[in-house]
């Protein structure tokens, strides 16, 4: 089956959407600003397709150059996938079947190559590191402990205590 994510910008949980996804595209519109702003946020790396969406609309093809130039500066990696760049225009139906080839293109790329199985396997390994990051942080807080806490926070507020004497003292407290 053929799930879809949409989210709506490049937040802790996009980006955690696209550890998520298989393929990964960023959409945007001519309107989006500039190309720059799209590389700070972090997109140039998870991006498998980018699409410019509303490409009926004045500055489309230099968004589409902005990103191309972004795309060759990006460290060459072995991987032979080279996220293109699509114009569409949804409401007019135009790029959307090209858009799909794509994407059934990158499934096929990630098949070939065994990395389905290496995407699962990192999923699998990031779930259980969140799980145990959370069962650790819930036993840690015991009751003592937060009293420690509440009771020296006071300290760091007032700079007589470093907040990494008080990370350390709470974890040599057996509280």
């Amino acid at each position: 089956d053929i799930i879809i994510f949409e989210t709506v910008g490049v937040g802790q949980t996009e980006l955690d959407i696209a550890d998520t996804a298989d393929t990964v595209i960023v959409v945007l519109v001519p309107e989006s600003g500039d190309a720059i702003q799209t590389m700070k946020a972090g997109l140039m790396e998870i991006a498998d397709i980018f699409v410019v969406n509303k490409s009926d609309r004045e500055g489309t093809e230099k968004l589409k150059m902005e990103l191309e130039m972004m795309l060759n500066l990006r460290p060459q990696d072995n991987s032979k996938w080279k996220p293109p760049i699509l114009s569409t225009a949804a409401l007019q139906n135009i790029g959307v079947d090209l858009l799909r080839e794509k994407m059934e293109e990158h499934r096929q790329y990630l098949q070939e190559n065994g990395l389905v199985e290496l995407k699962r396997e990192a999923r699998v390994k990031s779930k259980i590191r969140n799980i145990l990051q959370a069962q650790l942080l819930t036993n840690f807080w015991t009751p003592g402990k937060k009293k420690i806490f509440e009771e020296r926070i006071t300290q760091v507020l007032d700079n007589k205590l470093s907040p990494y004497d008080l990370v350390n003292s709470l974890l040599k407290e057996k509280a």
